[in-house]
């Protein structure tokens, strides 16, 4: 699956301090994933904002790689420097949005992987993507928000030119597709989890709607 395996994740590690650096370089490479959904309306400003944030992030980083070598760094420093504003601030806050992006994508992946699917239309990919919003991003989207994407589900592709987008336009056959996918999945996820749960015990995470 060269879109998503083209450059990987670093495994994590035991200590679950994700490197900043490493996490940046490869998820840098995850925005075009939305080109492969359509629907431009709703899906580009998704990867506007992904691209964004990651160089919200990226930019931080940059200003002190030794001070900022981790997320958690990142997310220790400023708290400390931006006192009350903080988390709704600087790289905490483009990582809070970055990582909803990026659970969007992961449970999306997940359910088509799993084989959860509308049995009247197998290869459509709505009840995933459906899933995948509900689970990662609706609770932070206003009224007119979740109207839009819930809207845009009747214009995404087929499952199979979806996987094919994936493949960046090469013909392959579809359980080899959905095995690229576990192995995407089986790198990243312990990767998100870790995040989110740094978010929850550094109680970062904020419910405001977008």
């Amino acid at each position: 699956m060269a879109l998503l395996l083209e450059h990987e994740f670093k495994p994590l590690p035991a200590d679950k301090q994700i490197e900043t650096l490493p996490f940046l370089e490869a998820v840098a490479h995850l925005p075009p994933f939305f080109d492969c959904l359509g629907t431009p309306i709703v899906y580009s400003p998704v990867k506007a904002d992904l691209t964004g944030n990651i160089k919200k992030i990226r930019a931080v980083y940059d200003s002190n790689p030794a001070k900022f070598k981790t997320l958690q760094n990142i997310l220790e420093v400023e708290k400390e420097l931006h006192g009350s504003a903080w988390p709704k601030i600087g790289a905490t806050l483009a990582l809070m949005w970055l990582k909803r992006g990026l659970k969007f994508i992961l449970v999306l992946l997940q359910s088509i992987s799993d084989g959860e699917r509308d049995e009247e239309h197998p290869n459509l990919i709505r009840v995933n993507a459906l899933k995948a919003y509900e689970i990662a991003l609706k609770k932070y989207h206003g009224w007119m928000l979740q109207k839009l994407f819930t809207g845009s589900i009747y214009a995404l592709p087929y499952k199979s030119d979806l996987l094919k987008a994936l493949e960046k336009g090469k013909e392959v056959k579809e359980e080899e597709s959905i095995e690229k996918i576990h192995q995407f999945l089986t790198r990243v996820t312990p990767i998100l989890d870790a995040i989110y749960e740094m978010y929850t015990k550094m109680n970062a995470e904020l419910s405001y709607k977008a």
